[in-house]
């Protein structure tokens, strides 16, 4: 089996962290598996969600060391970080549908990066959080920097990233890491049921609402409104708008084509 298996099923394409005896630290090969799954989840049609977990009661302990060991020098770390591990982090910025990660067990160091660059986060119980990089004598290198204090804000962000501390999973859900918690045993049919969900629903009006609240974050209010007038008139133009009418008036459920 592959350390880093992509499937596309009922809509939802899932990326699988395949290497449980590393906790699903990951690999170059590994890195490139993962962003090239996002980028093509982009363009398919077949995929209206992404679903990231891992195997075996882990979900990523970040980089493997050992894959790492041999890169020394300054240009060959900088290259690596920016030509392989950053385009994780940029595809699933570019994503527009919905990136769901379903976390069971420990996510730390870039592990946990690449969980707080999902849209929404579900956990088990059992599941710890750690900005791990300090405790090793390094910075945040995927985006952990970025990314928490837009969750958890600056002064809590600020106290993770500089002690490195593990977050256990109901402070996790205090702090807005996650959005839910289950038993590690439940956790991969409430990923399921909200992905299925998410599936269901009219994946061009998703789409521009990710885009909305992406976007919102960096523009005025008056320029999120224009966005939001050029997006409302391209939706309701959809096949999508009408089903959705129609389904309303006739109290059936509406069946979406995404077009």
């Amino acid at each position: 089996m592959a350390d880093l298996e992509y499937t596309v099923a009922d809509g939802i394409g899932t990326i699988l962290l395949n290497r449980p005896h590393r906790k699903n630290a990951f690999t170059l090969d590994m890195l490139d598996a993962w962003a090239d799954a996002l980028r093509s989840a982009r363009t398919d049609e077949a995929v209206r969600v992404v679903l990231v977990t891992g195997a075996g009661g882990a979900f990523c302990a970040g980089v493997d060391l050992d894959d790492f060991a041999e890169i020394t020098t300054t240009l060959d770390r900088q290259a690596v970080l920016q030509n392989r591990v950053h385009r994780v982090a940029a595809a699933a910025l570019d994503l527009d549908k919905p990136l769901i990660a379903a976390i069971d067990g420990v996510a730390v160091g870039a592990g946990m990066d690449m969980a707080l660059a999902c849209d929404i986060r579900l956990a088990s119980t059992r599941a710890r959080f750690s900005e791990a990089y300090v405790r090793v004598g390094l910075i945040p290198g995927d985006g952990g920097a970025h990314l928490l204090p837009r969750i958890v804000g600056q002064a809590r962000a600020l106290e993770l990233l500089w002690t490195g501390r593990f977050v256990e999973a109901q402070e996790a859900l205090d702090l807005g890491i996650v959005l839910s918690l289950h038993e590690p045993e439940e956790l991969a049919a409430s990923a399921g049921e909200l992905c299925r969900r998410l599936a269901a629903g009219p994946p061009v009006a998703i789409r521009a609402i990710k885009r909305l609240v992406r976007n919102g974050e960096r523009v005025d209010f008056m320029t999120s409104l224009s966005m939001v007038a050029a997006e409302q008139a391209v939706v309701q133009s959809t096949r999508d708008s009408a089903e959705a009418a129609a389904a309303f008036r006739e109290k059936r459920t509406p069946v979406f084509t995404g077009s």
